[in-house]
């Protein structure tokens, strides 16, 4: 679908330029009319030999998709200006003055239009989910409603940043090994295809029967240089196949399941999945989100489908008059020490304190976790790297071996 280039006028008075998508420039300008916008220029955008590729492959940016940073810093800057009694909607305005990200400073003019419509804050970021998610909007109406905006604004700010170093401890570990492994791919690749053929060569001229090793190695060298472009398209056609089955409900829920019982990763992926439940979870209650409704955003943000079913069963056993602990516990993915301190959380009254100390302990776990994943890994991937590099080295000396002892039985 085509994209435009638009300047328009808002009802407000103010002027936006922006990008919208339309089946052709007339479909956009009455886009634009049906957001109460006057359109003053309009121009069919021209695509760069770089996004025509991302178009070509089916890459898709999220629209108005916010980094967790920017959002943060937006949460904790608005915090200061609310406590400061300045304005809702002034506040806006000068945070989208400053907003160095365009689709944020668009999402934030567009919110800030609509509050001064006459809509509730919570109501205009609902508008933009892939900016504000569920968490956001749900924290910022309890917010509204208790008079009490900018400290919800200070603990968004504090689960934000919380969420994006937990993140970045889970990535930190995993872009070593990713690295070295791209490394090896590219370095076994090279051989295979320009290295090899000109052993080949070599042996040929002396007639002598190859090793099975090496003969194989041939082979599969010779497959791998008349069909280069398999290798090329391997990687996208295979991402495309898992992202098609991912996408189905039977696909999601087997990857998110095998996921938690990897042997390596499982254990780190439960130990996330525990800290950002009861994290989400003790941020929504201590901000004064109702218990359902605290757990359908838990369910709605948890990032995996069985962590996901397992919120819902406790939202049933909850509305029937149970406690959160049991059906946590009955779910299996829950450890005991959890659930228990839960279960002693609701007992004293004492829930949403008792959830961020188990946060807490769990975000110390997956660092802990992630360190000695780190340096276990390592040495792993060297191991395997060697074995590789030195099983193509000998399978090409090999020949060589057994030529040098023709050579001196003839001399």
């Amino acid at each position: 679908m085509p994209a435009y280039n638009y300047k328009a006028k808002t009802a407000a008075g103010l002027v936006m330029e922006g990008t919208i998508d339309a089946d052709e420039q007339r479909a956009a300008v009455e886009k634009l009319r049906g957001q109460k916008m006057v359109v003053l220029e309009i121009a069919e955008k021209t695509l760069s030999p770089l996004e025509k590729f991302k178009a070509a492959v089916g890459w898709k940016k999220s629209k108005n998709a916010i980094p967790s940073k920017d959002l943060s810093l937006f949460s904790r800057q608005l915090s200061t200006l609310v406590g400061a009694g300045v304005p809702i909607v002034q506040s806006l305005g000068i945070l989208e003055t400053q907003a160095e990200n365009p689709d944020f400073k668009e999402v934030l003019g567009a919110v800030k239009s609509d509050i001064e419509a006459g809509l509730s804050i919570s109501d205009a970021l609902k508008k933009h989910p892939n900016a504000f998610p569920d968490l956001y909007c749900s924290m910022v109406k309890a917010g509204e409603l208790g008079g009490i905006l900018d400290t919800i604004l200070e603990r968004l700010t504090a689960y934000l940043e919380s969420s994006e170093a937990l993140k970045a401890k889970v990535k930190g570990a995993m872009m070593y090994p990713a690295i070295v492994l791209s490394i090896c791919t590219i370095v076994t690749v090279f051989l295979m295809i320009f290295v090899i053929p000109t052993f080949k060569n070599i042996f040929a001229g002396f007639g002598a029967e190859l090793p099975l090793p090496t003969q194989m190695l041939i082979d599969i060298s010779d497959a791998m240089k008349a069909r280069w472009y398999v290798i090329v398209a391997a990687p996208f056609v295979g991402y495309k196949a898992f992202m098609k089955f991912y996408s189905t409900p039977y696909g999601h829920k087997w990857v998110d399941a095998q996921s938690l019982k990897a042997p390596i990763f499982g254990p780190i992926l439960k130990k996330v999945a525990v800290a950002r439940f009861t994290r989400t979870l003790g941020t929504l209650i201590k901000s004064g989100v109702p218990i359902m409704q605290a757990l359908e955003t838990v369910s709605q943000t948890a990032g995996n489908v069985i962590i996901a079913e397992a919120v819902n069963n406790t939202r049933e056993s909850i509305r029937e008059g149970g406690h959160l602990s049991d059906p946590l516990k009955k779910s299996g993915i829950f450890p005991n020490m959890v659930t228990s301190m839960i279960s002693v959380g609701e007992e004293t009254g004492a829930l949403d304190i008792m959830l961020s100390k188990i946060a807490d302990f769990y975000d110390q776990e997956v660092d802990t976790a992630v360190k000695g994943l780190t340096s276990m890994i390592e040495p792993i991937v060297i191991v395997v790297m060697g074995i590789i590099i030195g099983t193509i080295v000998i399978a090409m000396f090999m020949p060589m071996f057994g030529m040098g002892e023709l050579a001196g039985k003839q001399g």
